[in-house]
């Protein structure tokens, strides 16, 4: 059994809840491999610590992917977990005023980001010894509930469950695992403005709650840290009084 602390990836690791997560890893001696675009964000979350390692990479991108991680693999010897987390969205619209553009891009990072960055971690956590590896996949509470004018980022998100429950299904016979974290509100720059108020179903405008992203990381955690055998396949985690169970 390899003695090294243990190892996670991390993409969208500059900022909101990947930056969270992995300086939650990090305080807990995990070695950190952080993914993300912007490689002064990614060095401001690795200052000063010795297991961290910057990966500027667009996770969109199959050749920048597939070099970050044989690169994190020589340096941290194998992968024990991919939290796939980098996301992107768009402005609320219809579908008829969403542009081709916005849409592709949604995608490109959201549903083609996760299965590239899950591809390279399920080809390396088969060949390491031990073999296995746990992926989680972030999808949202748009996995399950759309909010208005969202069709680029909520399509993606079930696609995200589609490819978590085909990941968990195919892993069984390597030892990977896979699971699903579905946030809700997690307090981020990119959720501040659902505190001032932000688009309902019934057309009106209303502040929502939100929750610590610490509690996110912790969850995130806790799903790493289970021995193999054991598997969260779906955790949500969300504000308890935010609107998605019953009418809101």
């Amino acid at each position: 059994m390899h003695t090294q602390p243990k190892t996670i990836l991390i993409t969208g690791a500059g900022s909101g809840i990947g930056q969270a997560c992995a300086e939650y890893f990090l305080d807990r001696g995990y070695q950190v491999g952080l993914i993300g675009r912007k490689i002064n964000k990614l060095e401001g979350v690795a200052k000063n610590q010795p297991n961290a390692l910057v990966l500027p990479a667009d996770v969109s991108d199959a050749e920048q992917v597939k070099e970050v991680f044989e690169r994190a693999y020589a340096k941290m010897e194998r992968i024990d977990v991919l939290f796939n987390n980098a996301g992107s969205s768009s402005e609320s619209r219809t579908i008829d005023e969403t542009s081709i553009e916005d849409w592709r891009r949604v995608v490109d990072v959201n549903l083609t980001g996760a299965f590239l960055c899950a591809r390279m971690a399920f080809r390396l956590m088969r060949v390491q010894s031990p073999q296995g590896g746990r992926i989680i996949n972030n999808g949202s509470i748009s996995a399950h509930v759309p909010r208005p004018g969202s069709v680029p980022y909520t399509a993606t998100k079930h696609g995200i469950t589609g490819l978590t429950r085909t990941l968990s299904l195919d892993g069984r016979p390597f030892n990977i695992a896979c699971g699903q974290i579905d946030i809700g509100n997690a307090l981020t720059e990119l959720a501040a403005p659902m505190t001032q108020g932000t688009p309902q179903a019934d057309g009106s405008v209303r502040k929502e709650p939100t929750i610590d992203v610490t509690q996110v990381a912790g969850s995130v955690f806790h799903m790493a840290e289970l021995p193999l055998d054991a598997n969260i396949q779906f955790m949500t985690v969300m504000a308890t009084s935010m609107p998605y169970i019953g009418r809101g």
